[in-house]
């Protein structure tokens, strides 16, 4: 089974996120397999776990939930082209070449400053320290920037401590 994650730049470029056999982790801790460095996601937020013929989308507690075809789930399997929702962070799901690239549409969240995050807490790290105030920030741009870093840097204390912010609408 080949399943990649697929996300869109506010340029429509796009970015594929091959996933392994086995569990990978989403969050903005250092050590998660795909990091997304903002205070809106939680440390260890949400796990995929690729096994056989299924892929399974898990919640791990995250503060603001983990949401799939706009729903917020706890556990679910995933199927071609449903839509994850990690923070403002949207990931396409392609299984097996399906849906085919032609088909997948650019799909983007953009939270607005004081809406989804609270001032100050966008503050996103890469290796040259580039610093983005809640109105200028691209939260898509910002986890390109990091992963294609071979110097991830830690996300300073005050911001992991960020208490949890809420989305519009959610339940929690």
């Amino acid at each position: 089974m080949n399943v990649k994650l697929i996300m869109f730049h506010e340029d429509g470029r796009r970015r594929e996120f091959p996933l392994p056999p086995g569990p990978t982790t989403i969050g903005r801790k250092q050590d998660c397999t795909i990091r997304i460095p903002l205070a809106v996601v939680s440390r260890l937020h949400a796990e995929i776990v690729v096994e056989g013929d299924a892929a399974v989308l898990r919640d791990l507690g995250a503060s603001n939930g983990t949401f799939l075809n706009n729903r917020k789930i706890v556990e679910e399997h995933l199927k071609p082209g449903d839509q994850i929702m990690v923070g403002p962070v949207v990931l396409t799901v392609q299984i097996d070449g399906k849906p085919a690239d032609e088909e997948i549409i650019q799909v983007r969240c953009r939270a607005s400053a004081g809406q989804a995050m609270s001032p100050g807490s966008a503050n996103v790290g890469t290796s040259k320290h580039v610093s983005m105030s809640d109105e200028d920030m691209d939260p898509i741009a910002a986890l390109e920037a990091l992963a294609s870093s071979a110097d991830q840097t830690a996300i300073s204390p005050e911001e992991d401590e960020a208490p949890p912010m809420s989305l519009p609408g959610a339940a929690g």
